[in-house]
């Protein structure tokens, strides 16, 4: 496999709603879980998971979940993408240690981060903004994924249309409040061509300093 520039996965990724049955290899589906990791989160919480689906049952329990969409039946992998809405009030000491241990935080800018960090989580869960920011991390995450799988010869298809407390019930967190279902992704091998629609021009979709008026 030739190896792509980021560029190149960007334009060539397409949505894959059908797939051949043939497994991901354990090594490329190690990468790309490996990688989905590597994505940013505010404040470095790492308040995402990812549920990993690909017996029979998770993949028909999903097959429920979305109304019967053709990707759980024939992906060989389902993901799902898992925000932590309660994350910031766990012990964290893991990831000072780790960034104290590669030589990326000194000790005075850690104390400050935990103090500033549990200040600004709780200003969220003031306003009710938990979840919106857990399952922006877990998006990131997820984009991550697809960009990766373009590179290893691999589709997938985020999808939308699911019923979130039938896929908390698959993945068994029916009674985690603190949990929520930010996005579900198939990944395998299309089993067909999907040729770009196109986009609108960048100058239909971009401006400079402010939003356009009505």
């Amino acid at each position: 496999m030739n190896t792509i520039s980021v560029a190149q996965a960007i334009r060539t990724r397409r949505t894959v709603r059908h797939y051949r049955p043939d497994p991901v290899a354990p090594a490329d589906l190690d990468t790309l879980l490996e990688l989905a990791m590597e994505a940013p989160s505010s404040w470095n919480l790492q308040d995402r998971s990812i549920v990993v689906i690909t017996d029979t049952a998770g993949r028909e329990g999903l097959t429920w979940a979305t109304g019967g969409q053709p990707q759980p039946q024939e992906a060989p992998v389902l993901l799902v993408f898992v925000a932590e809405t309660q994350a910031w009030q766990e012990d964290r000491a893991d990831v000072y240690e780790q960034a104290r241990r590669n030589g990326a935080w000194s000790e005075e800018f850690i104390t400050g981060f935990a103090a500033a960090s549990q200040e600004f989580q709780q200003g969220l869960a003031e306003r009710g903004l938990l979840r919106e920011y857990a399952v922006k991390d877990a998006m990131i995450a997820a984009s991550f994924v697809m960009l990766a799988a373009t590179e290893l010869g691999l589709s997938t298809s985020p999808m939308n249309g699911w019923d979130e407390d039938k896929v908390k019930k698959v993945i068994g967190i029916e009674d985690r409040p603190d949990l929520s279902i930010a996005l579900l992704m198939s990944v395998g091998y299309a089993a067909q061509d999907r040729i770009h629609p196109g986009r609108r021009s960048v100058r239909h979709t971009v401006f400079r300093e402010t939003y356009p008026a009505a």
